[in-house]
């Protein structure tokens, strides 16, 4: 790929990135624009093979190149903004299930699940490492029942039959591109092998707006790849994502940890109620 050596380009760096150094490179002659992404070759070789996987899957950006040692990647700049504003969840969450979700592929013998680079022996042994992680942050934020809540979900009552499914992994709002509001394109996955309700879950949650039961029952409706459509069974995994990501809320995004601990016992009360 001669891109990077022609004279007309020239490049800026982006901010954003948690770990990866990011620039943008524009064509002075033609206007176009891409994006070269370097990170840990692992990561880049994961998100590399899952770019190539669903490359026919228009909200992904198309890998144009990979270099040999996975040092770096390029693909198309996408136009638009991360900038997620508050509003028409329900709409979003339609819109990442008929465009990205309702795509995924199931991915024969695979060798594990959960993360690529760390697989695991179940789909449940992946949310119980997930767990782990998440205690050693919440647990003097949560009491003693809530953890214990978690626990006998994940060991208890999460299944999946079949093979895992290629997921992006790290499907949120941080990670999606709006243009005049709409998805117009989903950013940075670093891959994991399981659940398609799984991701989006992670989108539901990953921001604190509109975390109700009639937000995301809409979405799973559109969903195609549901193994069961039992609203306890939603509820149950809605509060294991949210467990999930109140850790990351700590650590990230502390000032949305009130709207989030609201949001914990509105969905613990439907657990249990339910």
């Amino acid at each position: 790929m001669n891109l990077i050596n022609i004279k007309e380009i020239k490049y800026t760096q982006l901010t954003g990135g948690t770990s990866s150094n990011i620039y943008l490179l524009s064509n002075i002659k033609n206007e176009s624009k891409y994006i070269v992404k370097f990170n840990d070759p692992r990561v880049l070789e994961s998100e590399a093979y899952f770019l190539n996987f669903y490359n026919k899957v228009y909200i992904l950006p198309d890998l144009l190149f990979a270099e040999k040692t996975f040092k770096y990647i390029v693909y198309p700049f996408i136009p638009g903004s991360t900038n997620y504003v508050k509003k028409n969840k329900k709409e979003l969450l339609i819109s990442l299930v008929e465009q990205l979700i309702n795509n995924y592929e199931s991915y024969p013998n695979t060798p594990g699940w959960g993360w690529t680079d760390d697989l695991r022996n179940s789909w449940s042994d992946f949310l119980m490492s997930r767990m782990t992680e998440s205690y050693q942050i919440l647990d003097s934020y949560l009491d003693k029942p809530d953890h214990t809540l978690i626990f006998s979900i994940i060991n208890n009552q999460i299944t999946f039959q079949g093979e895992p499914y290629i997921l992006h992994g790290d499907c949120g709002i941080h990670n999606f591109i709006f243009n005049n509001g709409d998805l117009r394109g989903i950013i940075d996955p670093t891959p994991v092998f399981g659940d398609p309700l799984y991701d989006l879950i992670y989108a539901f949650c990953s921001s604190p707006d509109n975390l109700t039961k009639e937000t995301i029952s809409v979405a799973v409706s559109h969903l195609k790849n549901l193994q069961n459509n039992d609203s306890h069974t939603l509820y149950k995994n809605v509060l294991v994502g949210l467990y999930f990501r109140l850790a990351t809320c700590i650590r990230h995004h502390p000032n949305d940890l009130d709207e989030y601990l609201i949001a914990w016992n509105y969905w613990t009360s439907l657990v249990k109620s339910t």
